[in-house]
């Protein structure tokens, strides 16, 4: 009856995390923090399907432009971890064009109002850095009521 509790416990928080804002997995293991977040912010592995995640890690030596090549038991760890928390419902059911999170019909839709000036915004540089207005980004929060756009 404990462990049913613990459960019940846990979906619950899961439940309130995802209706929170929170996009995160509760966990993210130390490879995945040591070489995503080495050169950006860890994104939440649910912005993308498995097959888009797949494709990022079979390409790491032309990733968006850089070399980021890892040896092959970090490709596996990471994309196990990539693929258990890859987005399956309905908003990421395929794949956006070069598997760029920028790019898929959510992002388009949830941006709409932002202006292209605030994309050039020296604070902001690029669609791809969330942390410029989604100040809990790293920690998987994008909560409409914490966006602070940077003027």
């Amino acid at each position: 009856m404990k462990k049913i509790s613990q459960l019940l416990v846990l979906m619950s928080m899961t439940s309130l995390a995802m209706a929170d804002g929170n996009v995160m997995p509760m966990k993210v293991p130390a490879k995945v923090q040591a070489e995503c977040a080495s050169c950006h912010m860890v994104y939440p592995p649910a912005f993308l399907p498995k097959e888009s995640w797949g494709r990022i890690m079979q390409g790491l030596d032309k990733h968006y432009g850089t070399d980021a090549s890892l040896d092959a038991q970090s490709v596996k760890e990471i994309s196990q971890w990539l693929n258990q928390h890859a987005g399956t419902y309905k908003r990421v059911s395929s794949a956006p064009p070069q598997d760029r999170i920028t790019e898929s019909a959510w992002f388009i839709k949830k941006h709409r109002k932002i202006n292209d000036s605030t994309w050039k915004n020296a604070k902001v540089k690029s669609k791809a850095n969330c942390m410029a207005c989604h100040t809990s980004a790293d920690k998987g929060n994008y909560d409409d009521d914490d966006v602070k756009v940077p003027k």
